[in-house]
């Protein structure tokens, strides 16, 4: 290898860095130069929303390392070595010359920078669809730290508290969280039916009840179709009415940014990104890519996807940092694992989606299973509520999904684990995961819910969700609805066109009860649910079934 091997990166932000000082520390001899259109360097994108929030008090602390050394183009040369071209774009690769063609913003010099080696690590681009008013003030994306200044700035200059998010997905939500946290009214407008897409409906309904308890207004199937104003935008106008406001959050996505690599003739890929090998190369040999720009393998479809998320470009860097080096290392593909807060509310969820596994040809089985995160008589005990996807004919792990007031990171990242080595959910049950009651409960929530999943393949017992038992109740269907809770459960919150016998009277009530009649079963999260179905089975009933997730997995109204 070439002593003075050069090696030219396009993008400072997660995929760049990351590459640029893996090359070094296994090439110290390279030439390594970054290129990055913006100022500033290495910054953790996923981190604006609580900086504006006030969360994460200073910029730099966004952008430094863990003993608070800010990671500017001087840290980058005196510690790595790396020569950093900020304030430069990258406006053209030539591949015969092998060198790219940057213009410095400051002092307008357009110059050329050889290469062996190029990295594009050029991110991706925020959605600005093309609606009536989009160009008016106080319009914002969230795409960089220039973006979160404008908006701390906009929101400290206005005297309103109005805030419009458009688009129900991560960013919207993590941003309507910090706009409540200011003192911002705040509605979150999405197209879809669901805030949150990589949920499954009924498990972005519980995400979705939790915000309106907090006040934040959430509409779903509403278009925007225009921005009204003077100067500053004013109102949103919707498919389904308007509302008055003082900033508007556009957070409907992004695209991969793929113009040089396009103009370069790459190839891009089905989904818009840089076409990569499993070693981050893309068509041209000596030409990578990583990060947001790029497409990405589902390690379950084995199909390519886009998933713009800084842990996964941080991965890829350093795979591609390896192979530039000379090494042979593969990215394995991905998940598409993703995490949120939500107020005091965790959010997660990995694999596949029930609704996406049914595309894919996959007969699955579902479990819904609520209980706490942590032995439920220890104080700080919480609820999570955990949804497993579940393939009926391996009986594979395909995707898990949990919200709640407790420990979630916990369990989505054992699912992870699980569905990377390609786990059933008898593997699953067995894990020997550790115990103590301020951690866990004996039985880990994972290893309840893979029991479940357990008893559902073996017909056990038989389920039904709780979308299927609101449209009975909605086509007037004959059934009883048996809450086997207690009076005082029941008084507190109940559900609608429901029968109460509690489970310790069930036993001595059966008289009360058809035999003939179907009986869906349920309480808090069901457990005493299945115990009364085990009871009523046995005692000749033939039509019984468990509601999966009791009232805390019930995505509608209950009454109070």
């Amino acid at each position: 290898m070439n002593k003075q091997m050069k090696v030219v990166i396009i993008g400072g932000v997660a995929a760049g860095p990351k590459a640029a000082s893996k090359v070094i520390r296994m090439c110290p001899e390279a030439d390594v130069t970054l290129i990055e259109k913006g100022e500033f360097l290495s910054y953790a994108g996923c981190g604006l929303p609580y900086y504006i929030s006030g969360v994460v008090k200073d910029q730099k602390e966004l952008m430094s390392t863990p003993v608070g050394t800010v990671r500017d183009s001087v840290f980058f040369q005196n510690v790595k070595n790396i020569h950093v071209c900020n304030y430069t774009e990258a406006v053209d690769i030539d591949r015969s010359k092998q060198e790219v063609t940057v213009k410095d913003w400051r002092t307008r010099e357009i110059r050329s920078i050889q290469y062996d080696k190029l990295l594009l690590a050029t991110g991706a681009t925020p959605l600005k669809p093309p609606v009536e008013g989009i160009k008016l003030n106080n319009i914002f994306t969230l795409h960089g730290v220039e973006d979160a200044e404008g908006i701390k700035s906009a929101f400290s200059e206005r005297k309103a508290r109005d805030v419009t998010i458009v688009g129900g997905g991560l960013i919207g939500i993590e941003m309507a969280e910090a706009f409540h946290k200011m003192g911002a009214r705040v509605t979150i407008i999405e197209a879809l039916p669901q805030i949150l897409s990589f949920l499954d409906w009924e498990i972005a309904q519980l995400v979705t009840k939790h915000l309106e308890s907090k006040g934040v207004k959430v509409k779903i199937n509403t278009k925007v179709t225009a921005f009204k104003g003077t100067g500053n935008v004013e109102k949103v106008l919707t498919d389904k009415g308007e509302n008055a406001c003082d900033i508007v959050i556009m957070a409907v996505g992004v695209r991969p940014n793929v113009t040089l690599a396009k103009n370069a003739g790459l190839y891009l890929g089905s989904e818009g990104g840089i076409k990569v090998n499993e070693y981050m190369q893309t068509s041209d040999p000596n030409i990578y890519a990583a990060g947001d720009c790029v497409e990405t393998m589902n390690r379950i479809t084995r199909k390519l996807c886009f998933m713009p998320l800084g842990s996964i470009a941080n991965k890829q860097g350093r795979i591609a940092a390896l192979n530039i080096c000379g090494q042979k290392e593969k990215f394995q593909g991905i998940l598409s694992t993703a995490i949120c807060k939500v107020f005091d509310f965790g959010v997660a969820a990995t694999g596949l989606s029930e609704r996406k596994a049914k595309e894919e040809g996959f007969q699955v089985i579902t479990v819904l299973s609520p209980a706490p995160d942590r032995a439920h008589f220890y104080p700080t005990a919480k609820p999570i509520m955990m949804k497993l996807i579940v393939d009926k004919i391996s009986n594979r792990l395909l995707g898990t999904q949990v919200v709640g007031f407790g420990d979630v990171a916990k369990r989505i990242d054992i699912a992870v684990t699980a569905i990377t080595a390609n786990m059933t959910v008898d593997d699953v049950s067995n894990l020997d995961l550790a115990y103590a009651p301020p951690y866990s409960a004996a039985m880990d929530n994972i290893i309840t819910a893979a029991n479940i999943a357990k008893n559902k393949l073996v017909r056990a017992y038989t389920s039904i969700t709780p979308m299927e038992v609101k449209e009975k109740i909605d086509n007037g269907d004959d059934f009883i609805f048996l809450d086997v809770r207690t009076q005082g459960e029941y008084d507190a919150m109940r559900l609608e066109n429901t029968t109460l016998i509690t489970l310790g009277k069930l036993r001595g009530s059966l008289s009360e009860l058809q035999k003939d009649a179907e009986i869906i079963t349920f309480c808090k999260i069901s457990l005493r649910g299945y115990e009364a179905a085990l009871i009523l089975q046995a005692n000749g009933f033939t039509n019984v079934k468990v509601m999966d997730g009791g009232i805390l997995m019930w995505p509608y109204k209950v009454i109070k």
